[in-house]
């Protein structure tokens, strides 16, 4: 293909030198921000450049443009960190962040309002405690999922190495983070065997789990593996999804959220070759003029998923197996639990994983006492919590104390809010909409109130919110979704499943929080009434619609 027929990203991508661009000289300069190529090389070293959209209103045009800032974001496969590296984070936050830390969605660690001057050392700052940001973001194979284990089990203690091993193996070949952050020596002309010289066509998830146990939600993966495992505990293989994804456009119907497809199953040692494969197709095959249809569910879409298994068996020669999947059934981690080894985890809910001080509570020196003190590590959850672990009993009440002392109750306060997620959305994310993050305590509060009035608390279901129809907080395959449209307007989403195995389906556009309040309420008081026994209000709602439309067709 001529380079006259690239898009500008792919260009960009094509001549950057191996992710360098310019990035080295604009560092030494005094200008307050990156310029829009660096900006987007920026994205495969772990960082995007955003602006305040709360600041500098129109009538203050006459003090200059709105200041530039950059938000850094953690590679940390499965969200498992020490507690020294846990720590570095939390100083960071401290000397570089203007709203303290915040967990993703993707079990990693990001801080906001990071200055461009400041960038390098931050970085450096990271990689003393043997952490890196590389491909964090970017048009590679982004931060690799995996299932949380407070419990210490055997069994999901085995997936570790597995996530580890798929997080470097699809590092970039390049040098150009070491060269630019870290002061490394230049390495140029590094040949990418896997991402070649133009990389992905856009971001790739990967995400590893136990078979039956979905704290991932795997199926929104471009890419799955779902451990198996003999009599005695060891992982033996891995069931095999593909083509998940969430993002879409509210006025372009040829995007669409899409779970993915599950294809097989494989040995253990075949899991990095079928890895490969299922990336490198997409490389190849992937939409590289299109950037909205450029993830891996609509090649699979536009090709055929016995198309796509095929080019997988044909590139890893693996031949993909036929196994029964075990029913998924994924058990909850919020709370103390106790762990195989005697010691005690303490899965800390956060609502949207915001970490900060304020005037209500301290939840950022709440954590770093507990932590540094009486914890050995910690993991960020898929569902924006964080759960510490290696806790010797004896502290379980001086450590609830703590967190009473500096006013942060770190259980659950309702069942609502359990699996609630939200993503950042206003004021840094350039594509939001609406809000989200900012108004979830609100709206999930208000949505508790009427899942109590409803007497249906213990089936309390799956919400999520996002300001944009990008879905970062996985909104489609949720019991309830509210995905900005326009300032204080959401697309109400409803009828996906508790485990993710369905997608939800839309309903209402447009609507303000009261009227999405009055039509659950609706909502809510029929699944009182005519919901069966145990059945949660998502199972409900899409039963009840599939017979109306049923009915709707038959008259």
């Amino acid at each position: 293909m001529s380079t006259e027929t690239l898009s500008k990203a792919e260009l960009l991508k094509l001549n950057s030198q191996e992710l360098r661009g310019t990035i080295i000289e604009e560092l030494q300069n005094d200008k307050p921000r990156f310029t829009k190529d660096a900006d987007l090389l920026l994205k495969f070293h772990g960082m995007y450049q955003q602006k305040d959209r709360d600041r500098r209103p129109k009538e203050e045009k006459h003090l200059g443009p709105k200041p530039f800032s950059l938000m850094v974001r953690g590679r940390i496969p499965g969200g498992r960190l020490t507690k020294d590296q846990w720590l570095i984070w939390d100083t960071l936050a401290d000397k570089y962040s203007i709203s303290g830390l915040r967990l993703t969605t993707r079990q990693s660690v990001q801080i906001h309002g990071v200055l461009k001057h400041q960038i390098k050392k931050a970085i450096q700052d990271i990689n003393e405690t043997l952490q890196s940001t590389t491909g964090a973001c970017g048009d590679v194979v982004r931060n690799v999922t995996q299932s949380v284990n407070p419990w210490g089990n055997k069994t999901l203690s085995a997936i570790d190495p597995y996530a580890d091993l798929i997080s470097t193996h699809f590092e970039v070949a390049s040098n150009a983070y070491q060269e630019i952050f870290l002061d490394g020596v230049q390495q140029l002309n590094i040949p990418d065997p896997i991402y070649k010289d133009r990389y992905l066509p856009r971001k790739f998830k990967i995400g590893i789990t136990l078979a039956g146990n979905n704290s991932i939600d795997i199926y929104t993966h471009d890419l799955g593996f779902a451990a198996t495992a003999n009599d005695t505990g060891d992982i033996d293989g891995f069931f095999v999804f593909v083509g998940g994804g969430m993002g879409q456009s509210h006025t372009d119907e040829s995007t669409f959220p899409r779970l993915a497809d599950q294809i097989g199953w494989i040995a253990k040692d075949q899991l990095i070759p079928v890895a490969e494969a299922v990336v490198t197709t997409q490389r190849d095959y992937g939409d590289r003029d299109n950037r909205a249809h450029a993830r891996l569910k609509y090649t699979i879409a536009n090709r055929g998923v016995e198309w796509f298994k095929q080019e997988v068996e044909s590139r890893s020669g693996v031949t993909l197996q036929d196994k029964e999947l075990p029913k998924w059934d994924t058990p909850e981690h919020l709370g103390w639990i106790e762990q195989a080894d005697g010691n005690l985890a303490f899965g800390v809910h956060l609502l949207s994983g915001r970490i900060i001080n304020s005037d209500r509570f301290e939840t950022k020196t709440a954590l770093r006492k507990v932590i540094e003190s009486y914890a050995s590590s910690v993991q960020i959850t898929p569902e924006q919590d964080l759960i510490l672990e290696g806790i010797d009993p004896q502290y379980k009440q001086t450590i609830e104390g703590i967190f009473d002392s500096y006013g942060v109750n770190p259980l659950v306060p309702n069942k609502t809010l359990q699996r609630a997620v939200t993503c950042v959305a206003l004021p840094t994310c350039v594509k939001a909409l609406a809000e989200s993050e900012r108004v979830g305590e609100t709206i999930f509060g208000r949505i508790a109130e009427l899942v109590d009035e409803a007497g249906k608390q213990s089936l309390a279901p799956t919400i999520r919110i996002t300001g944009c129809p990008n879905g970062c907080a996985r909104p489609y395959a949720a019991e309830i979704g509210l995905v900005g449209q326009l300032p204080n307007k959401y697309a109400l989403y409803i009828g996906g499943n508790a485990e993710g195995t369905r997608l939800n389906t839309l309903v209402k556009e447009k609507q303000s929080f009261e009227d999405i309040v009055e039509f659950l309420t609706t909502q809510f008081g029929e699944w009182k009434i005519r919901g069966e026994s145990n059945e949660r209000f998502g199972d409900f709602f899409h039963r009840i619609s599939s017979q109306e439309s049923e009915s709707s067709h038959e008259s």
